[in-house]
């Protein structure tokens, strides 16, 4: 009955009790009959039709070649951090050598159970808590090497070795939960902090790009008005050049002076009428009245602008009549005896 208590049901490698010796007997297939001839082993029955001396031979042990699987019961276990665990698995048998097995151990699938509850409390002590939920799978390879190494005497290879269930005190669950929930929390926070480093990042990035383009599209705006502003003056100057090319030519030909006489006269009387419209303060001469003296001023002056020009031409060519208008002195004198 304490047997009983210590391992969970397993199937028995007894299949319904021992086989009688009638002479003749058939061996089912994946089954190992264990003989002995007056107490002492004579040979294996193998799979099949096989024959024995009724009296002299019996069949002692009948193992089963199967893979076999047995449930390690639940059991205490303390991590190398000083926690208390409750922990049971799951082993995988199989019997290699039914001779090793009849006569090696008394009992195989106890022996190997009770190794394998030892070498998962020494495996797990030497581990942390959380070591022991990370390395299952090598803590289950741990436990298989152990029980190998010992089992071979007896016949018996373990092929794995399966953790089912990890009880944890409730108090050192609520620490765990606290853990986990932190460690979320704070992957939470990096990954919003990270968020917002990116945001401002792009968000410079785009302001960059804006000042960028915006400087460019300022400096190609300035290089285009000063381009028009030099092509602007170029042709004002041309025209302006042209003009006074213009100009020159109409001088030169026939009454060009009288032309550009009454051309004068008519800007200086436009001149006083602008200058009285404008403003409250104007400076006119003494006889304002007078038009013809007012034109007779304006060609004075023109007269004097352009003289050299005149003079050129008297030496070139022989005089043929005197100026009718006075003299640019004169003109000037007359000028400033009727403003005093």
């Amino acid at each position: 009955l304490k047997r009983a208590a210590r391992l969970a049901p397993a199937p028995c490698r007894w299949n319904s009790g021992l086989p009688m010796n009638i002479g003749v007997l058939f061996v089912p297939q994946q089954e190992a009959w264990v003989v002995e001839r007056m107490g002492k082993f004579h040979r294996i029955l193998e799979p099949g039709l096989n024959f024995l001396i009724p009296l002299l031979d019996r069949i002692r042990y009948v193992q089963s070649l199967k893979e076999i699987v047995i449930n390690v019961p639940e059991q205490s276990a303390v991590t190398l951090d000083n926690v208390t665990l409750q922990i049971d698995g799951v082993l995988y048998l199989r019997v290699m050598d039914p001779y090793k097995a009849s006569y090696g151990v008394e009992d195989p699938e106890y022996a190997v159970t009770q190794l394998a509850q030892t070498t998962m409390r020494s495996e797990l002590g030497k581990l942390s808590l959380d070591r022991v939920f990370r390395e299952r799978e090598s803590l289950n390879a741990s436990i298989v090497d152990a029980i190998n190494q010992a089992s071979d005497c007896w016949g018996i290879r373990c092929l794995r070795y399966e953790i089912k269930d990890i009880h944890v005190p409730p108090r050192v669950k609520e620490s765990m939960q606290m853990q986990v929930e932190a460690e979320r929390r704070k992957r939470a926070t990096v990954l919003e902090s990270e968020g917002t480093r990116e945001s401002a990042i792009n968000v410079a990035e785009g302001q960059k790009q804006a000042q960028i383009l915006a400087s460019e599209a300022e400096k190609a705006e300035q290089i285009n008005k000063a381009a028009g502003e030099a092509n602007a003056m170029l042709v004002k100057a041309r025209a302006k050049a042209e003009a006074i090319q213009l100009l020159a030519a109409a001088l030169a030909q026939q009454h060009g002076n009288a032309a550009a006489s009454l051309s004068v006269a008519e800007q200086y009387v436009n001149a006083f009428s602008k200058i009285a419209k404008d403003s409250n303060t104007v400076l006119l001469p003494a006889n304002t009245g007078d038009v013809t003296n007012m034109v007779a001023q304006a060609l004075g002056i023109y007269t004097t602008l352009t003289k050299p020009q005149a003079v050129k031409t008297q030496d070139e060519m022989p005089r043929t009549h005197e100026d009718s208008q006075p003299p640019a002195t004169e003109v000037l004198k007359a000028e400033q005896g009727s403003s005093s």
